[in-house]
């Protein structure tokens, strides 16, 4: 049995192993494969796409994937399902039990990660391509043939447990609860992804092996890597890795919601700061408008320093340390978010002062030079926001595959942003601001007249 030193001194010598790779040989991956991004789309005989960038200037593989359907699958009464199974790959697969396979994951110097979202279950694992074939295989077990055994079971939800109620006495924590009731009412959207104690005291090996077996399929998956690695190599490993998934994956249907507006929530707690935020309609990403609306909200809130409610709250009135606003894009929902804290007895000075700086967007609209500016800011940083890594450029991968947005969209995006006229700014404006938004305040009570 391995002791805990040696554990930890194999665990040290993995990471410092792939950290010095890293530092000196990723760096000029990254600027290799930001100069010039050549994405393939790789099919294997199985069925399974990828898109692949090739870059040998380092020998690094960095493997990003996407199943459909995460926390929103969790069945009523189970919720949590999606989580506590995500952090049970690494916990034993095939014939290895926890600790074997944790072991040899150690020794092919691998990083694996999985993580369940609302829509969608992510894997990720970043190797040495000399270490590929170790690599590999252990990933196809923890991605075909999870263990589930009883002992990893208990251990890792005792450990969700044990983070529930820890949360139960954080103001933050129960507010992001209230909210989303609030806003999504009983759709799944509404749930905690961890799920409660409850929920996950009910759940079996069983249960977590039928839901393994109903999302993880390859009609709907997503795949992306990056690296030093060839096509012909990738679609014979692309087969080792998904081939013996099933083709259909079983999905609950999950409606489109509206979150719901026009409310104010109040959490009340006795804090030094108050913490506010409010939420607007969205816009679909695949619409027309999309791009209208990320370049006006880039200028309300969405540039950290430059942004209009930074300009207005933190320079001019000192009120918050940080405000921003952001395009929400869900697959079954989208909204315009705007979120702050502020000191208790300003609370109220902020939160009219910030529909202020609203209202004017919506009855005025950006001027050009703010449009200019923005449009040059949001071409320019994408790669840094991006592309910084081959880790980063596998994952831009997924999401713009799950998105349905084009192999293609990295050179149409400049395109598509300069496209974009002031009108156009000024119409998102109107559209999404000018509703009653739902408010959200977490704090001591508000002083009259705040709105």
């Amino acid at each position: 049995m391995r002791t805990t030193f040696d554990i930890r001194a194999r665990a040290i010598s993995s990471i410092v192993t792939l950290a010095m790779a890293l530092f000196f040989l990723v760096l000029p991956c990254v600027v290799s494969a930001r100069a010039a991004m050549n994405i393939q789309e790789v099919k294997s005989s199985s069925g399974v796409t990828a898109w692949l960038v090739e870059d040998y200037s380092v020998p690094i593989i960095a493997i990003r994937f996407a199943f459909e359907g995460g926390g929103t699958q969790d069945p009523k009464g189970k919720e949590g399902l999606a989580n506590l199974m995500t952090g049970l790959f690494d916990e034993g697969a095939g014939d290895l039990d926890s600790e074997t396979y944790q072991s040899r994951l150690d020794d092919a110097g691998a990083e694996m990660s999985f993580t369940a979202r609302r829509d969608s279950i992510y894997g990720s694992m970043r190797l040495l391509a000399d270490q590929r074939e170790e690599a590999f295989d252990l990933l196809r077990m923890a991605i075909t043939a999870p263990r589930f055994d009883q002992a990893p079971i208990d251990r890792i939800r005792a450990q969700i447990v044990s983070g529930i109620v820890s949360g139960a006495r954080d103001p933050e924590v129960a507010a992001r609860l209230k909210w989303a009731s609030a806003l999504y009412g009983d759709h799944p959207y509404a749930r905690r992804d961890e799920g409660n104690e409850q929920s996950l005291a009910t759940i079996t090996a069983d249960d977590l092996r039928a839901f393994h077996k109903a999302i993880f399929a390859r009609e709907k998956l997503k795949v992306s890597v990056v690296g030093a690695i060839d096509a012909e190599t990738l679609k014979a490993d692309l087969d080792k890795l998904f081939g013996s998934l099933p083709e259909k994956p079983t999905l609950t249907p999950i409606a489109d919601v509206q979150p719901k507006l026009g409310q104010e929530v109040r959490v009340e707690y006795d804090l030094p700061q108050t913490m506010i935020q409010l939420a607007y309609p969205g816009v679909e990403r695949t619409a027309p408008d999309f791009f209208g609306a990320v370049l006006m909200n880039h200028i309300l809130g969405g540039g950290t320093f430059t942004s209009r409610l930074f300009d207005e709250v933190r320079e001019k009135r000192g009120l918050t340390y940080g405000i921003s606003s952001s395009l929400v894009n869900y697959e079954h929902a989208n909204a315009l978010t705007i979120g702050t804290s502020t000191r208790a007895d300003k609370a109220a000075e902020a939160l009219a002062l910030i529909r202020d700086v609203i209202r004017k967007m919506a009855d005025e609209g950006p001027t050009q030079a703010e449009l200019d500016a923005a449009k040059k800011y949001l071409i320019g940083a994408y790669a840094i926001n991006n592309l910084d890594s081959s880790s980063a450029i596998a994952s831009t991968l997924v999401e713009l595959q799950l998105q349905d947005l084009g192999i293609d969209y990295m050179n149409r995006r400049a395109g598509l942003i300069n496209a974009v006229t002031l009108e156009d700014t000024k119409a998102a404006a109107k559209k999404l601001l000018t509703v009653d938004p739902a408010i959200l305040i977490v704090g001591p009570s508000l002083v009259a007249g705040s709105k």
